[in-house]
């Protein structure tokens, strides 16, 4: 039995005007408070105790430790008390880390309607698309894309990350219409670079055959994903956008889909730390980031890529 709960003992001991009284009060044998209460004073090497065959009464050294015992229980018990109250309402600091595009794109222009919804919960929001050990860094939430082997995270996913081929309008009109794999290397590419390990991103298509990589060449390399909807946009060649990045650009008709979208094996995940009593404050943010991303057209199984209907090729002539 440790300290505390010894300390435990020795209040409800006196409080209850004896061991039998106290025992049956928490739910104990008499001989185990008994036990504990002289392991206490052996511990101490002080006699708290002046014990009868019927009644316990405290000496003098027992009354002035009772004062302090008493303290540190009470106080113990308001802050367990204060903390669960905390951990069960919605208040307090949220800790996010978001990938830069996808925090920008999706995640960003639901946080006004968030706090407006829970005025209490102050966010503290980074962006870092390299790995974060959230743990170590105190991070309460994060959203990453590919596979989670951490035992010691949660990862709820979001959505699929469906992959789509683009060109700006400008650029189809002044350039043959890529119709296969074969006449990509034909085109200009922009094309991703991964920041951690310097490797470009390969295209992959789906020609009936199953999924396959290639590598086009490139004219433009970049390692942020909204300068290849940028530079697609100012037509200086086709790329493969993912879909939370294609969206706005497609939306606004700067760009448009010259291929049905690909799936790719890859998913877009809220991810947490495992716990057995996860924080309010926690769990309406992630309830509330399912939630909205589920009414603008995805969920687990679906994107709104799924519904895209790439442009039509016209042979020159037709």
């Amino acid at each position: 039995m440790d300290k505390l709960s010894l300390l435990k003992l020795f209040v409800n001991a006196v409080d209850h005007g004896g061991f039998a009284a106290a025992a049956n009060h928490l739910g104990l044998s008499a001989s185990t408070v008994s036990k504990g209460m002289a392991r206490l004073e052996d511990n101490l090497s002080i006699k708290l105790f002046n014990r009868s065959t019927r009644q316990v009464h405290l000496t003098d050294s027992g009354s002035r430790y009772l004062i302090t015992a008493r303290r540190i229980v009470l106080e113990l018990e308001q802050c367990e008390q204060d903390l669960k109250k905390t951990n069960d309402l919605p208040c307090g600091q949220v800790k996010v880390n978001l990938p830069v595009s996808y925090g920008r794109l999706y995640v960003m222009p639901l946080l006004q309607e968030f706090t407006q919804l829970y005025p209490d919960i102050t966010l503290d929001v980074s962006f870092n698309d390299s790995y974060v050990d959230i743990l170590e860094q105190g991070i309460d939430l994060t959203i990453r894309t590919g596979k989670l082997d951490d035992q010691r995270l949660v990862a709820r996913m979001l959505s699929p990350i469906d992959f789509i081929l683009c060109a700006s309008p400008a650029y189809i009109a002044a350039n043959d219409f890529p119709t296969c794999a074969a006449e990509y290397s034909q085109h200009s590419w922009i094309r991703f670079k991964y920041p951690q390990s310097g490797r470009l991103m390969p295209i992959t298509v789906d020609e009936g055959h199953g999924v396959e990589s290639y590598d086009p060449g490139s004219q433009y390399i970049v390692n942020d994903g909204e300068a290849l909807a940028e530079l697609c946009a100012q037509g200086l060649g086709l790329t493969q956008l993912p879909h939370f990045i294609a969206r706005d650009w497609l939306k606004s008709k700067s760009i448009v889909p010259i291929s049905s979208f690909l799936r790719s094996s890859e998913g877009v995940y809220c991810v947490y730390p495992k716990r057995e009593f996860l924080p309010t404050k926690v769990k309406v943010l992630i309830e509330y980031l399912l939630m909205k991303i589920e009414q603008n057209g995805e969920n687990t199984y679906h994107t709104w890529a799924e519904t895209l209907q790439p442009v039509a090729h016209e042979k020159n002539g037709d």
